[in-house]
């Protein structure tokens, strides 16, 4: 017999089965939201992994196409590697959980989610979420839960909690909020430029229901809760921290890290950790432990300097963002790019249009989305931190930054009605030191700007982060945090958005989360930057978007047929368009509503294009003048082809005002020459004359 749990869920029921399956995990629950279904199991190995200074945490999420009743596309018919969607599902999971484990535990933990089945009403990733902590929660994995998470819609001005599949498409605001039974510890959001305060408001409007399912989750705990098993401490003894102290005094580890470059900083880190191990050789308990000592060392060193002293490792004030600049058109040739800087921050991103038939097509579980016409994306090579490593192609981080920027730029770009392309920025770190995805945001923003993309306005984002004491009131929020802040502070608030409001948000922390004054001071400070960069820098560098594409972008010129001709335009087997693509050059694309994109880099050929497919989707009408190519000669006259598929004829009388012979003594194959339609002959036939067109 296996535990059945149930409760009301935004107006779904949320069902949780515990010991019917996966009994030989650590912790595993079968759960089930509406009809969606996930199996969420959690696992420790026995032993720590040797030779690590982190916790080797592992987030799956793996989509099954027999949860949609689909069977995978390609030659292999198997599920390939893990979709995007899968990815960004395992970071939104990951962060939250993350730092509610012993930051001492070395054992490997997977927390695998196999999606089952899916409710397009009852999101999958949510229902993952939820079940990821719960079964943590009743192992004996040591984990400091339960936390719950909650999305919120926005839909006519109206919160609407978990939407369903129409009320997601609808909404303004796409919101992901984990909670602690005390604080929010994780935000992710994309939105339509929602301003600061209503979207604080969603935020704990989401904290006050995760209270709801967490009392839910402890209830399964109290009765299916295994006790938390005993683990081997790898937390860095007091006493090595007293020798160090003795050898290198703190006032010597500050002005090791008070700089602002990057390079030096690491060079002073490195003749501090020799002058280390010199003083520890012959103490091997030590030297094994030294180095997680020194990078311990340096965070207490930074966290002190930052709360109590109120300074930043490279003297800025606490609000104060780096040294900016921007520029555009940095890479001729392509179709647009902007480079942004923020002290060590570099981003250079380019930006590529191409007609609609090369947007991205996607095969996930989600059966609204099919496409992808905008897509982002970030590369991180290891040049950009002064190391080296082999190209591997983008990791989970890369994906996750390049999706970050995607959402905070969407809000703003034009519809396909508006601009008939299918867009794609690339952002290249330069170099990298702290809220590089941010950075992306800016130059992506630009670049879009300086291809001609029409966005609506251009959108900013920055990096708040956050050092915390011993109380919930003893903190510090800065503005514009670097690589060093970032590794030793409590906080990676990232927000990106437009002069009107916010259009995306990431929030990583690894404290037991924030309180509502943290969320709305950062949020508050990351607006203030925002402005600033987009009026002083953004605004300056390039004001509105250009009035039309560059010139080695792809033109589009659209049409709108009746889409009962789309057959005629097609021809048998593709053949009439085959036929004008080749004579044209230029790529065509047909919607079933009879909406064509015409997409060329030559403004004749592209004309050429539309007007032979006008002429095959028009009647003939008397008195109109039409160009056509000789195709074949009879006795009785010739036979003209205006548009692939669409011919006429003219009669042997009706060639010239001369009498002729025959055909031939006028005409020959291939000829092109003009004639004007004279209605139809008595058998119903058009009928066509060269000597009546007017000279």
């Amino acid at each position: 017999m296996y535990k059945k749990y149930e409760m009301e869920l935004a107006g779904r029921t949320l069902r949780v089965d515990v010991d019917r399956v996966a009994k030989q995990a650590n912790g595993a629950v079968l759960m089930h939201y509406g009809d969606t279904t996930v199996l969420c199991t959690a696992t420790a190995s026995e032993k720590p992994r040797e030779g690590i200074d982190f916790f080797p945490l592992s987030v799956e999420y793996n989509e099954r196409m027999y949860a949609v009743g689909k069977i995978p596309g390609g030659f292999n018919k198997r599920e390939g590697k893990a979709s995007e969607n899968a990815i960004l599902t395992d970071r939104v999971i990951d962060r939250p959980m993350r730092p509610l484990f012993p930051k001492d535990y070395r054992n490997d933990v997977t927390l695998e989610n196999l999606v089952l089945s899916v409710d397009q009403d009852c999101a999958p990733e949510l229902t993952a979420m939820l079940g990821a902590a719960i079964a943590t929660c009743i192992s004996d994995i040591p984990f400091d839960g339960p936390i719950s998470t909650t999305q919120v819609g926005l839909v006519d001005g109206e919160f609407v909690f978990n939407p369903t599949a129409d009320q997601r498409e609808a909404s303004d605001l796409a919101l992901t909020v984990a909670s602690t039974k005390e604080k929010v510890i994780m935000i992710e959001a994309g939105a339509n430029e929602v301003p600061e305060d209503k979207m604080v408001e969603a935020i704990f409007a989401a904290h006050e229901l995760n209270q709801k399912v967490i009392a839910f989750i402890e209830t399964i705990v109290a009765e299916c809760g295994k006790p938390k098993h005993s683990y081997e401490s790898f937390a860095v003894p007091q006493e090595l921290f007293d020798d160090i102290q003795k050898v290198v005094p703190p006032q010597e580890m500050e002005e090791a890290v008070f700089t602002d470059d990057k390079q030096t900083r690491e060079e002073n880190i490195r003749q501090v950790t020799e002058k280390l191990e010199e003083a520890f050789a012959d103490n091997e308990e030590y030297l094994e432990k030294l180095s997680e000592a020194v990078y311990q060392y340096q965070k207490k060193t930074v966290r002190k300097m930052i709360l109590k002293d109120h300074k930043r490792p490279d003297g800025r004030a606490i609000d104060q963002i780096r040294p900016l600049s921007a520029e555009v058109d940095l890479i001729p040739r392509v179709h647009g790019s902007a480079m942004f800087t923020r002290g060590q921050t570099q981003i250079c991103t380019v930006t590529t249009l191409a007609p609609l038939s090369e947007a991205q097509r996607l095969d996930g579980l989600d059966e609204r989305e099919t496409s992808k016409r905008y897509m982002h994306h970030y590369n991180f090579p290891s040049y950009s931190v002064g190391e080296t490593r082999p190209s591997r192609g983008p990791g989970r981080r890369e994906i996750g930054h390049g999706a970050l920027a995607e959402r905070a730029l969407i809000p703003v770009l034009p519809s396909e009605s508006e601009f008939p392309y299918a867009i794609r920025t690339v952002s290249e770190t330069f170099e990298s030191n702290g809220s590089t995805s941010q950075a992306s945001v800016c130059a992506s923003s630009m670049s879009l700007m300086a291809a001609g993309v029409p966005i609506k306005s251009a959108v900013a984002g920055i990096s708040a982060g956050l050092v915390t004491g011993e109380t919930d009131d003893d903190y510090l929020v800065l503005t514009d945090i670097q690589g060093l802040e970032d590794f030793f502070g409590d906080m990676d608030f990232k927000v990106a958005g437009t002069h009107k409001g916010i259009t995306a948000i990431q929030m990583d922390i690894k404290i037991h989360g924030l309180t509502r004054p943290i969320i709305e001071e950062a949020i508050a400070a990351t607006k203030k930057a925002r402005t600033y960069i987009l009026d002083e820098v953004m605004a300056k560098t390039i004001a509105e978007p250009r009035p039309e594409v560059g010139p080695y972008a792809p033109k589009i010129i659209q049409m709108q047929i009746d889409p009962q001709k789309i057959g005629d335009v097609v021809g048998q087997r593709g053949k009439t368009i085959n036929a004008i693509i080749e004579e044209t050059g230029v790529k065509i694309d047909i919607e079933d509503d009879g909406s064509v994109s015409i997409c060329g880099t030559e403004s004749e050929s592209m004309e050429r294009a539309r007007r032979l497919i006008e002429i095959i989707v028009t009647d003939f009408e008397a008195g109109q003048v039409l160009e056509g190519k000789v195709v074949s000669i009879k006795e009785f006259g010739a036979f003209l082809e205006f548009a692939p598929g669409k011919e006429g004829m003219v009669h042997i009388s009706k060639i010239s005002k001369q009498h002729i012979k025959q055909v031939e003594d006028v005409l020959t194959l291939g000829d092109v020459v003009k004639v004007v339609c004279l209605g139809k002959d008595k058998m119903g036939r058009f009928s066509f004359s060269m000597k009546d067109v007017a000279q």
